[in-house]
């Protein structure tokens, strides 16, 4: 019980405070949980490392390696194989974390966290009557002609 009261508390002054810096919309009041939120970012780092990004890395360097010690690939006379191995890992590394960006969304979406990326736009379709009145008078202000 007192847990719960002590995370009310909490809440009651998180909105407080977005309530202050004009970041509160009171339509969209939906509070996600912080912890859930920054569980799932860890969990999604990790296994997007583990299951993904390492065994493409690894897979990619031992291919490279393959393709150097058969002559598809040459070696650098001076560093040898190592830059190319290095790239390889890094690609692949690279390759195999972005890859699992699609698993992260859902489970971000699993919470009520909305979808993220260029092709997900998210916009508020709610206008209050404060922004509403600093548009028009934006509006008003740009609107008038100048004086030179």
């Amino acid at each position: 019980m007192s847990s719960e009261t002590a995370q009310s508390k909490v809440q009651a002054s998180s909105q407080q405070q977005n309530k202050q810096s004009g970041l509160h919309c009171p339509i969209s009041d939906a509070h996600i949980n912080r912890k859930e939120v920054e569980r799932i970012s860890r969990e999604c780092r990790n296994e997007s490392f583990w299951y993904r990004g390492l065994p493409l890395s690894l897979g990619s360097m031992l291919i490279t390696q393959g393709l150097i010690y058969n002559g598809f690939l040459s070696s650098n006379p001076r560093f040898g194989s190592l830059p190319k191995i290095a790239f390889a890992g890094a690609f692949g590394l690279a390759i195999g974390t972005m890859s699992y960006i699609r698993v992260c969304q859902r489970k971000f979406q699993s919470i009520g966290v909305q979808p993220f990326g260029p092709e997900h736009k998210r916009h508020c379709h709610h206008t209050c009557k404060e922004c509403e009145a600093n548009f028009v008078s934006i509006g008003k202000e740009n609107s008038k002609p100048s004086a030179s």
